[in-house]
């Protein structure tokens, strides 16, 4: 008997535990990057020839206009040449070496960040917050666009 009161006391126990890690952002794997990855893309064509436009789903679409928290990896804006620009970047939810435009991840992984007070550069995932804006047509901008942004701070 105390046997199964011992295992039933840690069942118990795992489960607020893990209860706990669901709460925290680190460890939930209901975040926005997977909320973000619900597009689809229809393939049209301009003056330039053949683009993917995305269209996005009535989730992404209920979040433009509000406050977001992004967590993400910085990369330059204007790729690994660029010079660091500390309130305009690309935030990316996979590290540099697997970003979006190493060919690992697609254009749902990464969100154009506008910040109002300037950062400075991090190796380290950080957190974002700011006004989500949704691009469907300017193929000189990304689809996700992140405004008066401000530096949340480090991905504990």
């Amino acid at each position: 008997m105390k046997v199964v009161a011992t295992i039933f006391a840690l069942i118990v126990a795992f489960g607020e535990f893990s209860y706990a890690q669901e709460d925290n952002p680190k460890y939930s794997n209901d975040n926005v990057w997977s909320t973000l990855a619900k597009v689809t893309y229809e393939s049209t064509e301009d003056e330039f020839g053949m683009i993917n436009l995305p269209i996005f789903s009535s989730e992404i679409e209920a979040m433009e206009g509000t406050e977001i928290t992004v967590p993400g990896y910085i990369i330059p804006a204007g790729g690994l040449d660029a010079v660091f620009e500390p309130n305009h970047f690309v935030l990316s939810s996979l590290p540099l070496a697997a970003c979006f435009f190493c060919g690992v991840g697609g254009p749902e992984t990464v969100i154009e960040v506008y910040l109002d007070e300037p950062i400075e550069y991090t190796d380290t995932p950080i957190k974002i917050k700011g006004k989500l804006t949704l691009n469907p047509h300017d193929i000189y901008q990304l689809m996700y666009i992140l405004e008066d942004a401000t530096l949340v701070g480090e991905v504990n």
